[in-house]
């Protein structure tokens, strides 16, 4: 039975892919520190919890002992805090990764999966951007990514690690109430009743990807063979501006008039970005099935039936 760390297990992602790695025969042990995270995402599963700091080499040591594959997830995960607190991001991001990655080395652990950014890596260029694009980050999280993706090729021809590099789009949907990002923002505001706020003129775009796809993306990743070192694009494909996402969420929550408030634009955030998935089509035979419409919608119902509880 393979054994699989998931670090930042407790949060949004690793709280929507346990479940599957789970009901694939897979024996899950998680680190977590619990500052973003919180246990009660993956409450009645048969996994093990370790709360600990991927930047703690004892913690880094103790999680890997025994391990097959590693899914990194753990992660400062805000572009503009990361302009504000640089530091705090390169040490969480760069200096927690090289630490997971020595302890999976010594723990001989086989493979490596780690959780990196198309957009706040690339920067801005024209789109659709592929893994052949030249990183230029704007961010300190662009940045500390973009390093993170050097230490996983260095430790793989250095070490013999097989490491794979997921370049994720924007990722929303079910769990993700703690998180910052545009989706979750609108989504809030909109049942608050308060006006969805856009930084810039509405012009800026992203890709959107729902979770269920990532973690389809991911478990697909888990299992190929690939070569050594490999970066691939998991992407929606779809380029959505701000402006368009808030009429979307609108129109999910049966609010199409609900406002909007133009606020200036903040540094360090990437203007336009779509990636293509070919490469991860052809290597996994990853493509998305959930249209952003629907995926919406469907995140719009989770946050409704959490919000509505007393």
């Amino acid at each position: 039975m393979q054994h699989v760390l998931v670090t930042g297990g407790c949060g949004f992602i690793g709280s929507n892919l346990i479940p599957r790695l789970l009901e694939r025969g897979r024996r899950v042990r998680v680190l977590d520190n619990l500052s973003m995270g919180d246990t009660a995402l993956v409450e009645g599963l048969d996994l093990e919890i370790l709360r600990g700091d991927i930047r703690d080499p004892e913690a880094a040591a103790l999680a890997c002992r025994g391990v097959d594959t590693v899914v990194h997830l753990a992660a400062f995960g805000s572009v503009v805090d990361s302009v504000r607190d640089p530091t705090a991001n390169f040490s969480i991001n760069a200096g927690g990764t090289l630490n997971m990655l020595q302890a999976a080395v010594a723990a001989g652990v086989g493979q490596f999966l780690f959780s990196s950014t198309g957009g706040a890596l690339i920067g801005n260029a024209t789109p659709p951007v592929n893994e052949q694009s030249l990183p230029r980050p704007i961010s300190p999280y662009g940045a500390g990514k973009l390093a993170c993706e050097a230490y996983l090729c260095a430790f793989a021809h250095s070490y013999g690690l097989c490491t794979k590099s997921l370049r994720f789009a924007n990722v929303y949907g079910p769990n993700s109430a703690h998180k910052r990002g545009a989706v979750t923002a609108f989504i809030k505001a909109v049942w608050n009743g308060d006006p969805m706020r856009i930084y810039g003129d509405g012009s800026a775009s992203r890709d959107f990807l729902h979770v269920d796809d990532l973690c389809c993306g991911i478990l697909a990743a888990l299992d190929a063979d690939l070569p050594p070192a490999t970066t691939l694009h998991l992407a929606s494909g779809r380029e959505t501006t701000v402006l368009e996402l808030s009429r979307l969420i609108a129109a999910v929550a049966g609010r199409p008039d609900h406002p909007v408030e133009i606020l200036p634009a903040r540094a360090g955030e990437v203007q336009r970005n779509f990636a293509t998935y070919d490469l991860a089509k052809k290597r996994l035979g990853f493509t998305p099935k959930l249209e952003l419409e629907h995926g919406l919608q469907h995140t719009w119902d989770w946050f409704a039936a959490r919000l509505s509880r007393p």
